[in-house]
Order: C-alpha cells, then structure tokens, then sequence
C-alpha cells in the first residue's frame, strides 16, 4: 500500500508538470485539463490514502488537548524553568 501511494504521488506531480508544460507549448485547454484532473486526483484520493497510512495504529487521545495532555504539559515547562 506505501508503495501505491508512493507511485500515486510521483504520477500526481508529474501530471501537473506535464500540464503546464504543456499549457505553455501547446496553448490550449489540454494543459488545463491535465492539471484540473491532476489536483482531483491528489486531492480525493491520494490525501485519503496518504492520511489513512500516516495515522494507522496511532490513537487520535494522544494528540488532542485534553486536561490531562495539558497538565503534561505544564509539568514539563514546569521543569524547564526551574
């Protein structure tokens, strides 16, 4: 799965550099097109995917400030600051 996400992404950012390379040389709406279909791609599937492997076995209590996370936390500027 990391790696389909890895070629996902190389394929996203070529396809956006094909499309305005080719916005450039050609002039017409193909480089537009390429681009548009580019950032969609990104966007509705390769963040998703991208986020689902980045988060998979992590609990989301850890990094929300809760009052317990916030007393951590003044504990250890506490011990900073002596």
């Amino acid at each position: 799965m990391k790696i389909f996400v890895k070629i996902l992404s190389y394929l996203v950012f070529i396809g956006v550099f094909v499309g305005i390379f080719s916005k450039e040389l050609v002039g017409d709406r193909t480089g537009d097109i390429i681009i548009g279909i580019s950032v969609l791609v990104g966007t509705l599937i390769f963040m998703p995917l991208f986020l689902a492997i980045r988060w998979k076995g992590k609990k989301l209590k850890d990094y929300t400030l809760s009052n317990e996370n916030l007393k951590k936390m003044r504990e250890k500027a506490d011990d900073f600051n002596l």
